[in-house]
């Protein structure tokens, strides 16, 4: 792949989905003493995620598993854009594509593992994190250089902000 491709690629994306466990979190499921899933987010990736929204990219989040920790911090970050429990990532990306009128060109997926394949196979733009599935990793056109729930989020939006020509506003009220 030609080095410039991904930014290129990124430079489309109108919609960026991401999985949760392994990619806003570490994967590792915690549970509390009345079997309650509780779940460790990074702020950094929230607040990278915050600000690529601030940007007009719209943002989903599309989880295998269900989890009340998941609704709650998609609220937090203003993301009406939930899909839990989904077996099928690949039908609902499309049913998600569909819904917003964006072709799969157009959208971004941050995935980890087997079960994102077929949607990495069939956006416009695919990135996953630094300790992914080898198959993954073998398959994206970015992979960032942090893990899941480690930052590899805000590298993600950074990345899309830098490909838009957006990061430098995005910042600039930080900055200041």
């Amino acid at each position: 792949m030609p080095a410039d491709e991904p930014l290129a690629r990124a430079a489309r994306v109108r919609l960026m989905i991401f999985d949760v466990d392994g990619v806003l979190t570490d994967g590792t499921l915690y549970y509390s003493e009345r079997g309650e899933e509780l779940k460790a987010f990074n702020i950094r990736d929230g607040q990278g995620m915050k600000m690529l929204a601030g940007t007009g990219v719209r943002l989903a989040i599309l989880s295998g598993r269900r989890s009340p920790a998941l609704a709650q911090r998609a609220a937090n970050l203003g993301i009406d854009l939930l899909y839990q429990g989904i077996d099928d990532k690949l039908a609902a990306f499309r049913e998600l594509s569909g819904k917003l009128g964006l072709s799969a060109e157009q959208c971004g997926f941050v995935g980890d593992d087997l079960i994102d394949l077929p949607v990495l196979a069939r956006c416009g733009f695919a990135a996953s994190v630094a300790d992914a599935a080898p198959q993954v990793l073998a398959r994206v056109h970015y992979v960032t250089r942090a893990a899941g729930g480690r930052g590899a989020a805000r590298e993600v939006c950074e990345f899309l902000m830098r490909a838009q020509g957006t990061l430098d506003a995005a910042l600039s009220g930080y900055l200041a």
